[in-house]
């Protein structure tokens, strides 16, 4: 048996905002007026009136990975987010908002786009990213998910359209941390880290794969024809060298003539064809 031992909070305690959760700026306790004073007053004495019942609604839990973003009245609460653990609100003037933490991911549709050489080209991705900052994520944009979606697809219809379609094809690590960092800038200001973009997919045209292909085809028939062409005269060279030895000795032919024959004989044919040299006959010719 595998034991997993994970690390948890035994205590849940609010931890301290850290880095640009600290430095949002918050309007609490600024130009309170009366009706403000008289509403918090109102709403500690109601939770005091109904203890214990009022408890299971001023604390609230948040997990490990989500932090709570809190509104009294309309305002941010200084002190950041809080969370992980038990935070505590007052009835009917606090409320709060959940971030989730985790690295999320999302397809971006297919793109039509015109590459830089006016080739039209259907490319897909994928984007990975988290909330780095929950305050910002908040307040500073509507729907942070939403907005990252459409500006993924932006970026990458801009991006691609500055290359040409042999870079998309071959260049695709590139462009994907070329997407990646101008993606994060975008998104900074929002409380969004991008930690990733894949290009998954380069669609092109039916007409184009065919003439690709057909191109790629004829590349290769032309490699093996000059192949073969270097193969005929390497062998020509060695024949002609062949020639030259048996030149200098006559007796090396008759020698080539009696082990042709033995290799003709091992494939058990019926019919051999025996070359006779002409000298062999020359006392059987007569005399002129």
């Amino acid at each position: 048996m595998t034991h997993i031992n994970m690390a948890t909070t035994e205590t849940p305690r609010a931890r301290p905002p850290t880095g640009n959760m600290a430095n949002m700026a918050t309007s609490e306790g600024e130009n309170s007026g009366c009706i403000e004073i008289l509403a918090a007053a109102g709403s500690i004495l109601l939770m005091i009136f109904t203890l214990p019942f009022s408890l299971f609604v001023c604390f609230k839990v948040v997990a490990e990975y989500e932090r709570a973003v809190i509104f009294r009245m309309g305002r941010l609460r200084a002190g950041g987010a809080r969370g992980p653990g038990v935070f505590f609100v007052l009835p009917c003037i606090d409320n709060y908002c959940k971030v989730d933490l985790r690295t999320v991911s999302f397809d971006v549709p297919p793109q039509e786009v015109l590459s830089k050489d006016s080739v039209t080209v259907s490319v897909d991705a994928v984007v990975y990213y988290r909330i780095s900052d929950p305050l910002k994520a908040v307040i500073q944009v509507a729907n942070y998910s939403h907005s990252t979606r459409l500006l993924a697809a932006t970026t990458l219809r801009n991006v691609l359209g500055t290359r040409n379609l042999s870079e998309l094809l071959t260049e695709r690590e590139a462009i994907s941390h070329t997407m990646q960092a101008s993606l994060d800038d975008a998104t900074d200001p929002w409380g969004v880290k991008v930690e990733r973009v894949e290009i998954k997919d380069v669609s092109l045209p039916t007409a184009l794969q065919r003439a690709m292909a057909a191109e790629a085809e004829a590349s290769r028939e032309a490699r093996a024809k000059v192949i073969a062409a270097e193969g005929e005269m390497k062998s020509a060279r060695a024949l002609k060298e062949a020639s030259d030895v048996m030149c200098e000795s006559p007796a090396a032919l008759q020698l080539r003539y009696l082990q042709t024959l033995n290799s003709i004989a091992s494939e058990k044919n019926s019919t051999i064809i025996f070359p006779l040299p002409i000298d062999l006959l020359k006392g059987f010719m007569p005399r002129s």
